[in-house]
């Protein structure tokens, strides 16, 4: 495996688990992936919340993406830990208002709005998951980004 099936399986599963650290103790939420290509694992937030807040704090992260299996077994997981890192660029700006329209509702309608936060996973190692390898997690391959 390599980082391109990690970006198709991001892809097909978009709902990333996200994990971050505020004060000692961990907070884990839902965040839709963006988009994902050659250089990471984007996202978008609101710099009012405290996710964002959380992210400039402590820029390392792990998140999961997770495929269940038809059966009801866990199916395939693939974790992601890295270092996230803030991209300031307003044609990327433009596009993610552009990708989701949701964003307006909440008020953020411009590239310039200072409440919206783009930000990716840049740095670190992807692995898939899945039930073979529950007891022998340290064997499974590690790829790095």
């Amino acid at each position: 495996m390599d980082f391109n099936d990690c970006i198709q399986f991001a892809t097909k599963h978009r709902v990333a688990y996200f994990a971050t650290e505020e004060g000692g103790q961990p907070r884990v939420r839902p965040i839709g992936l963006w988009f994902a290509d050659k250089d990471g694992f984007y996202f978008q937030a609101q710099t009012v919340k405290a996710f964002c807040k959380q992210l400039q704090n402590n820029k390392k992260v792990e998140v999961c993406f997770h495929a269940p299996a038809a059966d009801g077994s866990p199916g395939t997981v693939l974790r992601v830990a890295g270092e996230v890192q803030f991209i300031d660029d307003a044609a990327l700006k433009r596009k993610v208002l552009e990708d989701r329209p949701f964003l307006k509702h909440m008020g953020i309608n411009a590239p310039d709005d200072p409440r919206l936060a783009i930000f990716r996973i840049h740095t670190g190692e992807a692995f898939f998951w899945t039930m073979e390898y529950s007891m022998r997690e340290s064997e499974i391959e590690r790829i790095k980004f």
